[in-house]
């Protein structure tokens, strides 16, 4: 399966996601742009899992100034970063299938996790886990884990905020990002996009 396939939204039982984007009128003025789709950009990955990069940036903090960010988003849609960025932030939805469970695997990052809809496991390579209900959140620290759908009917929705982290030691040995193998994009010399 092309890893840039877009999302059939029929097959899940889940509502699509609106995103709105903010700006001003060159008088000053609030609007919302429509310098993007309000339409979140659903792809199917190889494990039928949908990713939706809803927006990215590669620096902190973001330059809003003529639409800078917008066109580092554009930028992203384009040319998929990984799980996380060296420099910037990453918001994105995953829908997982039914009974699905994902690959173990670490980023060096402080992620922000929230369940959005249905029921999910957060498994850490420890054995333990902790299962997030609806509007449960999730403070994943650089930790080795996995996330498993509870439901075998339906599909759930999460939502990631994703920052880099400086390097991580633990026991005296540097902790490295081990995510290449769970989503396309991923450049193979140090996960940097």
């Amino acid at each position: 399966m092309d890893s840039k396939a877009p999302a059939d939204n029929a097959r899940k039982d889940l509502r699509p996601i609106k995103r709105f984007v903010t700006t001003h009128t060159p008088e000053g003025t609030t609007t919302f742009s429509n310098a993007l789709s309000e339409d979140a950009p659903f792809q199917t990955l190889p494990d039928n899992v949908d990713f939706a990069l809803c927006y990215a940036t590669d620096q902190f903090p973001v330059n809003l100034n003529d639409e800078t960010d917008i066109d580092t988003y554009r930028h992203y849609t384009e040319n998929l970063p990984g799980i996380t960025l060296p420099t910037g932030t990453v918001l994105r939805v995953v829908d997982i299938p039914p009974g699905a469970i994902s690959p173990m695997h670490r980023t060096i990052s402080l992620d922000y996790g929230v369940v959005l809809e249905g029921e999910i496991d957060l498994i850490l390579d420890s054995g333990e886990k902790r299962v997030m209900k609806r509007g449960d959140i999730s403070v994943q620290r650089g930790t080795n884990h996995a996330w498993k759908n509870r439901s075998e009917e339906s599909w759930a929705r999460m939502l990631y905020v994703l920052q880099p982290a400086t390097s991580l030691r633990v026991a005296g040995q540097e902790l490295h990002d081990n995510s290449m193998h769970t989503i396309p994009g991923y450049e193979e010399e140090g996960g940097k996009n």
